[in-house]
């Protein structure tokens, strides 16, 4: 079994990792913007978003490109504070005609356009305000998608409302690894939680009450994925347990985000484990969050093995010695691509779509003025090959997204991890075709029959 007829083949990036042009047009602040360059010490050897891909000022080359590589969709974000410089109120004429121009440019190329309205950079005068620990937070995020729903949805109809909320709050506002760069106490980062999942519902009712062409309205949550160590029921058990779990002392897992957003209810194990830290919640902001979906995005890069130990509790496996890794030093796990799918879908019955996934590596230009990434090739050919087999098994997958379209602003990592299918000489511009671009334009034109078995 292959992919199906009408298997959707993209690439995604995030407006903060690629445009640029941070003081263009009318342009607000983000939170990121005050964490690269205001925060020093935080992100890799001063590196910044102000000029990053210059994709504001070159997105009719980029799509250029991404029709040269036979792309069937494209998944973008919009910068909050370039449609909105305050966060709410007077709409950026200039900075919202950007999208409008990229989605035309995406159409005529035939290319889908499909919107992701929030991918971590959080207007700064909304921060100030309070941010997400702000109850009118929701709102905010509502109107603004009101905005963007009213100019684009006549000829965008997939859109994904939040990206990554376990690392936008977790990260941002927990450990403070990344913007606004907060370690917040548990029940402030909880409210916060609670507000992103508030937005995420709010966002969802106005996407279906306004949209001109009939929406597919999905998320794109993340994490790592257990792997049971053998086929035995034991271990797969021990692995899906795993996965449902929650640490008290973080909010990166899946259940504490999934259940509210899917189920209407946080669940049970959380409320226990966290305990006081849980905001107060009514019957009606859980309906809220709870919205129907047409799909369920992941992004999934890699996972970890477990196995079902004493009285089959499960055991968190160590990792092989000398195991592969990516330049950034996330373990490459193939079989992820599998079991991340294959929980969701058996819980939720939702169709998948891959919302990201690659791997950072050791790229250049060669003295042959090409880039040589096989690494990138076998990766993403082992990768498909386990999302192939989710499919064989019954799991219902839509489209696969390869993070990223191009090299770009790695958040707190600068520009040192390079993600792209096209590299980027950030001190020129030029663009470059990876030669894994150029297998993945046989991956799309054979629809993956180029994939080893």
């Amino acid at each position: 079994m292959s992919f199906k007829s009408d298997f959707v083949w993209g690439v995604a990036t995030s407006a903060y990792q690629i445009e640029g042009a941070a003081h263009t047009d009318g342009r607000g602040l983000s939170v990121w913007d005050n964490f690269d360059q205001r925060q020093p010490g935080r992100v890799f050897e001063h590196h910044h978003g102000d000029i990053a891909c210059e994709h504001y000022q070159r997105s009719a080359e980029d799509v250029a490109l991404m029709k040269q590589v036979g792309l069937k969709a494209y998944r973008f974000s919009l910068s909050w504070s370039r449609v909105l410089p305050e966060g709410t109120g007077a709409v950026n004429e200039k900075g919202l005609a950007f999208y409008d121009r990229l989605v035309d440019q995406l159409l005529t190329a035939g290319i889908q356009p499909w919107a992701t309205l929030f991918h971590w950079d959080f207007p700064l005068s909304l921060y100030k305000r309070g941010g997400w620990l702000n109850p009118d937070s929701p709102r905010w995020f509502a109107d603004y998608s009101r905005v963007i729903v009213d100019r684009l949805s006549d000829r965008v109809s997939n859109w994904m409302t939040l990206n990554e909320p376990q690392c936008f709050v977790g990260l941002g506002h927990r450990s403070g690894e990344h913007a606004p760069g907060d370690r917040m106490e548990m029940p402030n980062v909880l409210c916060a939680a609670q507000n992103v999942m508030l937005a995420h519902g709010l966002s969802v009712q106005v996407i279906r009450a306004h949209a001109k062409t009939k929406p597919r309205i999905g998320w794109a949550p993340t994490g790592d994925i257990p792997v049971p160590a053998t086929d035995s029921p034991a271990d797969l058990t021990a692995a899906r347990e795993t996965y449902w779990s929650i640490n008290p002392k973080t909010v990166w897992n899946q259940a504490w985000w999934m259940e509210p957003v899917m189920k209407g209810h946080y669940p049970e194990a959380g409320l226990k484990i966290y305990g006081d830290a849980v905001p107060p919640h009514t019957d009606e902001q859980m309906r809220t969050i709870a919205q129907p979906l047409d799909f369920f995005g992941l992004n999934i890069y890699n996972g970890f093995r477990i196995c079902a130990g004493a009285e089959g509790k499960p055991q968190r496996l160590p990792r092989d010695q000398g195991s592969p890794t990516t330049h950034n030093n996330w373990h490459i796990t193939p079989p992820a691509l599998y079991w991340g799918p294959r929980y969701v879908h058996e819980r939720y019955g939702l169709p998948i779509v891959i919302t990201e996934n690659g791997m950072a590596a050791h790229d250049w230009v060669h003295l042959d003025g090409q880039v040589h990434d096989a690494h990138r090739i076998d990766y993403t050919a082992r990768y498909l090959r386990e999302l192939r087999r989710a499919a064989a098994d019954g799991v219902l997958i839509d489209g696969y997204f390869h993070w990223s379209f191009m090299d770009n602003f790695e958040w707190a990592e600068g520009y040192r991890h390079r993600f792209g299918l096209v590299h980027v000489d950030f001190a020129t511009q030029k663009r470059t075709l990876k030669d894994s671009a150029k297998w993945y334009s046989e991956v799309i034109r054979t629809n993956g029959a180029n994939i080893p078995a």
